[in-house]
């Protein structure tokens, strides 16, 4: 592997094995992170991710007056506050959707006078369910761009106590049902009220809301919900400290080292999550059986070997649904690549939104190494690339730290593969190219 600020070119590679120990959770760290600035008292926070997703949700809290002190390696003390201390201000979010979406809905259903903007990308990612089930509680929010979408202004709004049923689209992004219950205890302490919020149509990447209703519980609020449709917070729900909590290992992250022990032979072991993990993404261990592999799970751990692809071996191909894990996702249309027939993604609407138009990036850069591939609006269908057929290929990453990640996995192929912009994985795995490395072998 050659490196420079620009670029990363990977020579062709054909073991893996090994042992990986993941960064927190950034789907954990984000939400943990604003539940504790607004639970009075102290939380400390251990194993926290750190990358810049986590960084911007961290200078958001402090802009707001949260004392928020490093202890140690990914350890963290929150001295949290209700309301937030500071209820002005601009805020940058950056590209952090799991970050300006929660912090959106606390803010309005709290009050004040904030601006949120992000990267250019952010103000292409929708937000306009979210605000319009907030404007319906009482918010004031104004978009002061395109409207539908980021940047935005919030007022001091006024919480409707007789208005404490509220609908949310689910088909669009799960964050938008999360930012709305993180926010419901501020809303029912302010009204007096329960919060009955109803999911209008499918609700995609639903592990995801079970993440948030743990980490709620976790600090003490208990969620019912109605098969995912309904979802009602009592009117006494309040935030209590656990006084510590400790960020599991990113299931998200996990994908590529599970890829790694398929495609490389492994065994390659993965600790920080297993088969007691919150995280949904966890399941792409059932995606890497699927395709060939043998999978060992563990209560915080999950080993990952063969069947490898050296000497022309092959994976198996796939037709699945990915509607709850469409993050994961990505990594299995990498590793189509390997596969010994075509492998069909089905359900990753929500792929259109994200970082970059995924389906689009995933479907352009894929053809760059040989692959053939065909697309839809929520459909991918990738086929295998034969030896002949590779090329070698420069990948853009289109500054989306997925990209980056899965397409390392070319390094499987034949020739040598170049990743443009490789930085970009500092949003949730600044030192990702560096594990790697250790674990691959020529």
């Amino acid at each position: 592997m050659t490196t420079n600020t620009d670029q990363i070119v990977l020579t062709p590679v054909t073991r893996a094995n090994g042992r990986v120990t993941l960064p927190g959770s950034k789907s954990i760290s984000n939400r943990v992170l604003l539940i504790a600035a607004q639970t009075p008292g102290i939380t400390r926070i251990d194993g926290l991710l750190d990358s810049d997703d986590t960084r911007v949700m961290l200078a958001a809290l402090r802009h707001c007056g949260i004392r928020i002190d490093a202890t140690g390696p990914e350890q963290v003390l929150v001295y949290g506050q209700f309301p937030l201390p500071v209820r002005q201000g601009e805020l940058f979010m950056g590209n952090a959707g799991t970050a300006i979406r929660p912090l959106t809905a606390a803010l309005a259903v709290m009050g004040g006078d904030f601006t949120l903007s992000g990267v250019p990308r952010m103000h292409e990612r929708p937000i306009g369910d979210l605000v319009d089930a907030l404007l319906a509680l009482g918010a004031d929010i104004q978009y002061l761009g395109t409207p539908g979408y980021p940047p935005l202004k919030i007022g001091q709004g006024h919480m409707r106590a007789d208005h404490n049923v509220v609908q949310v689209k689910g088909s669009v992004s799960s964050q938008f049902l999360t930012a709305l219950l993180m926010a419901a205890p501020i809303y029912v302490q302010r009204t007096g009220t329960d919060l009955l919020i109803e999911v209008d149509g499918e609700l995609i990447s639903r592990p995801y809301v079970q993440i948030t209703l743990n980490m709620m519980a976790a600090f003490g609020v208990q969620v019912t919900h109605d098969n995912w449709q309904r979802f009602t917070v009592p009117a006494d729900a309040r935030y209590v400290s656990p006084g510590n909590i400790n960020v599991e290992g990113d299931a998200s992250s996990a994908s590529y080292f599970m890829a790694l022990g398929a495609l490389g032979g492994g065994p390659v072991r993965i600790d920080g999550a297993g088969s007691e993990s919150i995280q949904g993404d966890i399941a792409f261990a059932d995606v890497v059986e699927v395709m060939g592999a043998t999978v060992k799970r563990e209560a915080t751990a999950i080993t990952v070997s063969g069947p490898g692809v050296a000497n022309g071996g092959r994976l198996k191909a796939f037709d699945l649904d990915f509607n709850h894990i469409p993050d994961a996702a990505m990594t299995a249309a990498a590793m189509a690549m390997f596969a010994d027939g075509p492998c069909l993604l089905r359900n990753i609407g929500s792929w259109r939104v994200k970082e970059t138009d995924r389906i689009h990036a995933m479907h352009t850069e894929l053809e760059k190494l040989g692959a053939r591939v065909e697309s839809g609006p929520d459909w991918l269908r990738v086929y295998p690339i034969t030896d002949d057929d590779w090329k070698p290929a420069q990948i853009a990453t289109y500054d989306d730290h997925r990209m980056a990640m899965c397409f390392s996995l070319a390094a499987f192929g034949p020739v040598p593969v170049t990743i443009l912009e490789p930085d970009c994985v500092s949003k949730t795995f600044p030192d990702y190219f560096d594990v790697f490395q250790r674990l691959v072998q020529a």
